[in-house]
């Protein structure tokens, strides 16, 4: 379950940061190696937020182990945070994006991903998405994706 407001007794193991990272009316979706939690779907660019950084310091972190691409701070809008409950453990999930002005050039990490492809919204929703991709694409894409 996922969801806008903290559910009651809601007690996060960990916290998670992720980014939409845009380019032209694509965004980068990751597609996950098949050993990997979760593996052959695809999600953004994501992962745990460490031990004294902040949620941004994380997905900038992410950004360049996944992705090899150098972001900062001033590049990324925070978007919200959700509440995410699974039946093992919850979590908090940390939505940014960041606009590029060029294609930027990915290198992925092939330990934790096998492809990469820039997807508009509406096509996002058609692949085998990680668990709940698919609220957070629709939640931050929620006017494009009503009026496409």
């Amino acid at each position: 379950m996922i969801s806008v407001t903290k559910p009651d007794n809601f007690s996060p193991r960990f916290e998670v940061s992720s980014c939409f990272l845009e380019y032209k009316d694509r965004f980068l979706l990751l597609h996950r190696q098949d050993h990997k939690p979760q593996g052959n779907t695809w999600g953004v660019p994501a992962g745990k937020v460490e031990k004294g950084e902040t949620s941004a310091q994380a997905i900038i972190r992410e950004m360049q182990e996944e992705i090899s691409l150098t972001v900062t701070e001033q590049n990324l809008i925070y978007f919200k945070s959700l509440y995410v409950r699974y039946s093992e453990y919850d979590f908090v999930y940390h939505i940014f994006s960041s606009v590029c002005q060029v294609e930027p050039k990915i290198v992925i990490d092939v330990k934790d991903h096998k492809d990469f492809q820039w997807v508009t919204p509406k096509e996002s929703l058609t692949m085998n998405l990680i668990q709940d991709e698919d609220f957070c694409v629709e939640l931050f894409y929620n006017n494009r994706l009503r009026n496409n």
